[in-house]
């Protein structure tokens, strides 16, 4: 049985707790908040009965096996070097930080420490992404040439400014799921050769609201993609390769318990229908994911779902597109 400590009452909370009520090898240890109406509210509603409102408790408490960081996150460095100091494997939200320089002293405190570590990109633990990956292995699929994808969502009103802007909260979904199809299909190295340019628009919290990139990978492949949390609540994503295309008919982000479909399109020949089909949704498998990880006494998570080293790249890549867009903002 894993008990693990989690950290915050946001609305990601609620996911994350009917996850583990789902797994019969997973509970609720310690639950933390700030607002102890909020606290004790969820605390209710997912039967823990034990709280706190010091995170320090929560991170000295001998029942805790391993900690999930829901809070904002601009806060996910500095949870994660406590909890690492304690001793604490952690599973922590997307996006890794807002910043370059958090993201690097958050992984120095995890590769100080050797205990385990994952971002929580938690559609990338279904199974649907484990049949993406085979899917791309294919050679019949041929060359990969070239990605576009976009998420939308009116959310800005209640994301907190300090987390980012549209980028860490939608952006790190299409370009995420970009990193794991350039590395699936080009290799290792070829997501971090690579040219940018990008264009954004600031929204009335002073946060960049809309956001679009185009990138040129040094082995030719092209990519365009586009976030935005000030309209819409929309979802779409296509690989190009020599062979065909291949879409997500269903959110590609938040694969769920039921029916995920994608789309193969040869050039020659008729469309067929890959088909993921599954009893849970994408916090379960991330829970059972971390639970074989502990079980194995792993550092981090296996792929499809991030390691250490792929959330870097990830960040690096929000980050500039960050700077590149605002660099080129329209005031709104």
């Amino acid at each position: 049985m894993l008990r693990w400590g989690i950290l915050g009452t946001g609305f990601i909370s609620h996911a994350m707790l009917g996850a583990i009520r789902d797994s019969e090898n997973s509970a609720v240890a310690m639950l933390y908040g700030r607002n102890e109406a909020a606290l004790s509210e969820l605390a209710t509603q997912y039967g823990v009965t034990n709280t706190t409102t010091d995170q320090a408790e929560l991170f000295a408490n001998p029942d805790v096996d391993v900690i999930y960081i829901a809070l904002p996150n601009h806060l996910h460095r500095a949870a994660t070097e406590a909890a690492m100091a304690a001793g604490k494997p952690v599973l922590c939200e997307k996006s890794l930080t807002t910043t370059m320089e958090d993201a690097h002293a958050l992984i120095a405190s995890v590769q100080a420490a050797n205990i385990f570590f994952a971002e929580g990109l938690m559609y990338l633990a279904h199974p649907f992404m484990q049949q993406l990956v085979t899917v791309l292995r294919d050679p019949s699929v041929g060359e990969l040439r070239s990605v576009s994808g976009f998420y939308a969502a009116d959310i800005w009103q209640v994301v907190n400014p300090a987390g980012g802007c549209t980028l860490y909260n939608l952006g790190c979904y299409p370009v995420s799921l970009l990193h794991l199809v350039v590395q699936t299909m080009c290799g290792e190295g070829a997501f971090a050769s690579r040219s940018i340019a990008a264009f954004g628009n600031i929204g009335k919290d002073s946060t960049l609201q809309d956001a679009s990139l185009s990138v040129r990978f040094d082995n030719g492949v092209l990519a365009n993609l586009h976030s935005t949390d000030g309209h819409g609540m929309a979802h779409a994503f296509t690989i190009v390769t020599t062979k065909g295309t291949l879409c997500f008919a269903t959110n590609p982000w938040l694969p769920v318990a039921g029916e995920n479909k994608m789309i193969w399109q040869p050039y020659d020949g008729p469309a067929r229908d890959i088909v993921v089909e599954t009893k849970h949704g994408a916090f379960y498998h991330q829970t059972k994911m971390v639970e074989r990880a502990q079980a194995m006494g792993a550092k981090e998570a296996p792929r499809p779902s991030p390691r250490q080293s792929d959330s870097l790249e990830i960040m690096r890549f929000l980050t500039e597109w960050e700077t590149a867009a605002r660099s080129q903002d329209t005031a709104q």
